[in-house]
């Protein structure tokens, strides 16, 4: 049974998101489609519009079979350490046979080409990028001019697009892991990842349609008819993301550590003296975001700075953590198709797969150990996890009156 692994966001599914899984299943040969989704926050350091389970339901209806979810901190870092959190999924749960990729390019030898070099050549590209971040140049454009000089064409477009750059980050994954899953590429139609319009074939980009539902516009000819079935259900049941809440909550989170923000993932170089002057006067996100950003810094890395603050995330869990690989997988959807093929590839996964984390701490124990550095990392993993479930619940219009400990009850979504 072949299967292709898809690295995702689904925030939300669209029909750029139907035609890669279609072109996915085609080009592979695949009967399955695995997609390691990203969970409550993002990679581009932001809230998702509606929560995991949401997307993952969303992404069953659409085609896909089985989701698995990201796990933090991989979903909300850089391009390198998202992908290669999105790869090492894939090889921990055994039997995926390749792995598909929106690009713009579509050609997967050129991207290749620029991948080898990356590895190849990293320990010259490092050095030369530190000497350009020194002079204040920031990362993303110092990365790019110093590879542009390595490039015998010096084109820069290849890693200069925001799929492009996810693409080459996978294929150097792939490598650096020894994996033998097979990288395939589809070319990106329709609108651009950060773009507002319509492309042809009725494809948006995902930020395109949030803007659309933030203004009150439908959004149904975007998306497949089940896909958007499932997310006006959630919209009109307000279970979904209130910006003005995701501010507030985490101004109170900078002001109660005012004297320790330097703990936090990505708050260094005195970033937070800069970070709280301006929470002491910012009255919405975005001009936090405008007041903070500088020219040595992105506003994507800004963004991941202030998820960090706001789930607590402390600088030394997040390095270990990306240092080694993940140490479960959160399994939040499956098709009956789904259901077939993890049960038939049970015994080539190399980590637990978890549906809910009712029976979670014995999984851990009896694969691990307990007191062995494994079950440690694993521990970590889960309760940042779990406290980033909880976290998000805070940020929804409406709340059911449930526990916020959803990831302990909640049950498997499956194809209806």
């Amino acid at each position: 049974m072949k299967t292709v692994g898809l690295i995702t966001e689904y925030n939300p599914f669209h029909n750029g998101h139907l035609y890669h899984l279609e072109e996915s299943l085609e080009q592979s040969e695949a009967d399955v489609a695995v997609a390691v989704m990203s969970g409550h926050f993002l990679q581009r350091g932001e809230p998702a519009l509606v929560d995991k389970w949401v997307r993952a339901k969303m992404a069953l209806s659409g085609g896909v079979d089985v989701v698995i979810e990201l796990p933090l901190p991989w979903a909300c870092s850089s391009a390198p350490d998202f992908a290669r959190g999105g790869i090492q999924a894939l090889n921990a749960l055994g039997a995926v046979t390749s792995v598909c990729f929106g690009s713009e390019s579509g050609q997967l030898e050129t991207l290749q080409t620029y991948a080898d070099l990356l590895v190849d050549e990293a320990e010259a590209i490092d050095g030369k990028t530190a000497i350009l971040l020194r002079r204040g140049v920031n990362y993303p454009q110092a990365r790019t001019q110093v590879v542009a000089d390595l490039l015998p064409s010096g084109d820069v477009q290849a890693i200069s697009t925001p799929n492009n750059i996810l693409g080459v980050e996978y294929l150097k994954a792939l490598r650096q892991a020894g994996s033998a899953i097979v990288p395939l590429t589809v070319k990106r139609l329709g609108a651009g990842y950060h773009d507002s319009c319509v492309g042809e074939g009725r494809m948006a980009s995902a930020t395109g349609i949030r803007q659309r539902l933030k203004k009150g516009e439908d959004v149904d000819v975007l998306m497949p008819k089940r896909v958007h079935e499932v997310l006006l259900k959630t919209l009109k049941a307000g279970h979904f993301l209130a910006e003005e809440r995701f501010f507030s909550l985490l101004l109170t989170r900078i002001f109660s550590q005012s004297f320790e923000l330097e703990r936090f993932w990505l708050v260094d170089n005195g970033m937070e003296k800069r970070l709280l002057a301006y929470a002491d006067q910012a009255g919405d996100l975005e001009t936090l975001i405008s007041g903070i950003k500088s020219r040595q810094l992105t506003r994507t890395r800004i963004q991941r700075m202030l998820i960090a603050v706001l789930l607590g995330l402390e600088r030394t869990q997040v390095e270990e953590l990306l240092s080694a690989e993940p140490k479960y997988l959160h399994l939040l959807a499956v098709s009956e198709k789904g259901r077939n093929f993890l049960s038939r590839s049970r015994k080539q996964r190399t980590i637990p797969l978890i549906q809910n984390f009712s029976r979670v701490y014995p999984t851990l124990k009896r694969c691990y150990g307990v007191g062995s550095d494994e079950y440690r990392l694993a521990l970590t993993q889960l309760e940042l996890e779990t406290r980033a479930t909880r976290m998000y619940s805070l940020l929804l219009h409406g709340w059911e009156g449930n526990s916020r400990n959803r990831d302990y009850y909640q049950p498997l979504i499956g194809a209806e």
